[in-house]
């Protein structure tokens, strides 16, 4: 009982955030996100937002050279602004006015893979707006299977269902979805998947900005397995002065996995993670550098 309240109380905090967030012009959001990020990266002790973990990562990554405080400021406030944008989805975006938010980078690649009767596992990271990037598949008529971890907030974790699942996707619980995975692949259909996380001392080892870093393997084993193409995908916020646009969503990478003879696991895993890479490198205020 105890804890079905407190999850009411956090669903209820969350919901009136939301309204408040929802009725705001983005002007209004970035100007809040640049507020919330100082009070984050300023104010709070470093131990509450793992601070060192992040620095340490940008300087692994980005070398000694590379302006720490900044880019976690930056961080912050692009997490921020990503909150707002996902809470705007749902009713400001559609297919009649897509071309005024989003420009596309290797459109032709990404839709030739999606109707060639084979399926296609849709990889991203957590940088930029990843909602945005999957969301925009099923705007217009090509859903996935998201993969992903439930919430243990019941409530919080129906609202992102719906969300979602608004475009016609279809959210696979990260935990035991391996007979739906297979079965949509084994159907030609796809998959949408977040391709950068800690695999532990069990990962296959690749190299990701310069440093051996656990990679999951079913990613591969999947793909070279049903002979899927692997499209490595992003949606990157664009400065002012790249163009009226705020967003660029677009195909980093095309991978056809039927063509990979030569150690194909270690090969397609170090494909997509290099694709990764290269994204994180062009944009990387708006990567999540706190894993």
């Amino acid at each position: 009982m105890v804890l079905r309240i407190r999850y009411l109380l956090e669903y209820a905090v969350f919901r009136t955030v939301v309204a408040v967030v929802h009725a705001m012009p983005m002007w209004a959001i970035d100007m809040g996100a640049t507020v919330a990020a100082f009070g984050i990266h300023r104010l709070l002790p470093r131990r509450l937002t793992r601070y060192d973990v992040a620095a340490e990562n940008i300087r692994r990554a980005l070398g000694p050279e590379a302006d720490v405080e900044q880019m976690i400021g930056r961080m912050w406030r692009h997490l921020f602004q990503t909150v707002g944008e996902v809470i705007h989805l749902r009713h400001r975006l559609s297919r009649n006015n897509f071309r005024s938010l989003i420009r596309f980078r290797n459109q032709q690649q990404a839709i030739s893979a999606l109707i060639s009767n084979r399926p296609v596992i849709l990889i991203s990271g957590h940088l930029g707006n990843w909602e945005l990037a999957v969301w925009i598949f099923g705007l217009f008529g090509f859903p996935m299977g998201v993969v992903a971890r439930r919430l243990d907030n019941p409530f919080l974790d129906r609202f992102f269902l719906d969300f979602r699942c608004d475009t016609g996707h279809d959210l696979l619980d990260k935990n035991g979805a391996s007979a739906e995975m297979i079965e949509r692949l084994e159907s030609n259909r796809h998959l949408a998947m977040l391709g950068d996380q800690d695999a532990g001392s069990h990962g296959l080892f690749v190299d990701f900005l310069g440093h051996p870093a656990s990679t999951f393997k079913s990613i591969a084993l999947l793909a070279l397995r049903h002979q899927a193409l692997i499209c490595v995908g992003y949606a990157i916020r664009l400065d002012d002065e790249d163009g009226p646009e705020r967003f660029e969503v677009g195909c980093e990478e095309l991978i056809d996995t039927a063509l990979i003879v030569d150690d194909p696991v270690r090969t397609v895993t170090q494909a997509y993670t290099s694709a990764l890479e290269r994204i994180v490198r062009r944009a990387p205020e708006q990567y999540f550098w706190l894993h």
